[in-house]
């Protein structure tokens, strides 16, 4: 269960990102309180607005924001997990080399907590050896990977790339994260 447990949801810049709104009312739903840390291409899918309100928290953005310092390290020591959904094939590149040109990823590089990621891309990128290598380093790393699934893409195409629906991630955490623990 995700009753009383604080999620932090990174969303990355994915058309998957319509998804993050869903996933943060049904996470609020079960009882979990959710903070978002959203990248600047996030923004171009979903808005903060949407985010906040349906989180009731302050969706953060920037590492500055009205004159004033985000402090990424206190996010990522105040969840119980991190939780990127949707992470694009840009973000888990950046992730995977280190890189800190965002909120997300400095808080993804200073988290003391768990992390896992939702990966959303075309079958192509998806299937890409480059991403393949990526998701590997990744794991290498301890992070947990929800599998991708299959369907419609937002190409056209059928295929694997798929964000795992929200229910699948709810179910995901609790049976890796939160089960063992009540």
């Amino acid at each position: 269960m995700v009753e009383g447990k604080k999620i932090l949801l990174g969303i990355s810049g994915s058309i998957a990102a319509y998804k993050s709104i869903l996933l943060t009312r049904l996470l609020i739903k079960a009882g979990a309180e959710v903070k978002a840390v959203m990248t600047p291409s996030a923004k171009d899918f979903v808005t903060p607005l949407s985010l906040s309100t349906v989180s009731k928290n302050e969706v953060l953005c920037e590492l500055m924001q009205n004159d004033t310092w985000t402090n990424h390290v206190h996010l990522g020591r105040w969840a119980d997990v991190m939780l990127i959904a949707p992470l694009s094939c840009n973000t888990l590149a950046k992730m995977v080399n280190g890189l800190c040109d965002n909120l997300l990823l400095a808080t993804y590089l200073s988290a003391v907590c768990p992390i896992v990621v939702a990966p959303a891309m075309d079958e192509d990128m998806w299937k890409h050896p480059a991403t393949m290598a990526n998701i590997a380093k990744l794991q290498s790393f301890g992070t947990r990977v929800i599998p991708v699934e299959k369907g419609e893409l937002a190409s056209g195409l059928y295929g694997d790339g798929r964000m795992a629906e929200p229910e699948h991630i709810i179910s995901f955490l609790e049976m890796n994260f939160f089960l063992a623990q009540n």
